[in-house]
């Protein structure tokens, strides 16, 4: 059976169509449902770009229902991507996707992680620390920003002259160059029974 993916984002959506663009054609594998929490997000033009359906969620279905994992079963998703979403997600949701949900942080875990760390903040504290290297980090969800288990690290260097823009186009070229291509390894070794369970 071809894994369904939902792609769960707040911004502009790049690394959401990276993602969208790698997995297009396939048999095997398609984005079936792109998830917002913000109305105005550029994701969703992203996404109905791909022709792909969107649906925008509210703290209160998020956190005081279950209805998300309703619909994400009504599409028969059976992987779910975190890329710039920006709440913490409900332990109901971490434990119904447990092994099957996976985020992508833009600096090297477990430094420059946790609540309001996303984004430029990462990439101005990075500079601000004098760090000389930097990168991404891919892991599991769990029920805390960015703690659960690390998938897979990139690196990239910071030279002293670099600007918190210059860390961010470094970052961003090993997101779009490693995630896609991590989400799918990663569906290739799910074992047939979490498909779609």
């Amino acid at each position: 059976m071809p894994h369904r993916l939902a792609i769960f984002a707040s911004g502009s959506g790049t690394n959401a169509e990276q993602i969208m663009e790698y997995f297009s054609g396939r048999e095997d594998v398609s984005v079936a449902l792109v998830v917002s929490n913000k109305a105005r997000a550029g994701v969703l033009d992203r996404a109905r770009r791909f022709g792909l359906p969107t649906l925008l969620i509210d703290r209160a279905m998020f956190y005081e229902s279950e209805d998300i994992l309703k619909i994400l079963n009504q599409y028969g998703i059976d992987f779910v991507v975190l890329a710039g979403f920006l709440w913490l997600v409900p332990e109901y949701l971490v434990k119904a996707f447990k092994g099957r949900m996976v985020n992508i942080h833009p600096a090297l875990l477990p430094h420059y992680g946790g609540k309001g760390m996303y984004g430029m903040h990462v990439h101005r504290a990075v500079v601000a620390h004098g760090e000389r290297e930097t990168g991404i980090t891919i892991h599991y969800v769990n029920e805390r920003y960015d703690e659960g288990d690390i998938v897979f690290q990139a690196r990239c260097p910071v030279d002293p002259h670099d600007t918190p823009e210059d860390v961010a186009r470094k970052v961003h070229a090993l997101e779009y160059a490693h995630y896609p291509r991590v989400i799918d390894e990663l569906l290739q070794r799910l074992p047939e029974g979490l498909r779609n369970s």
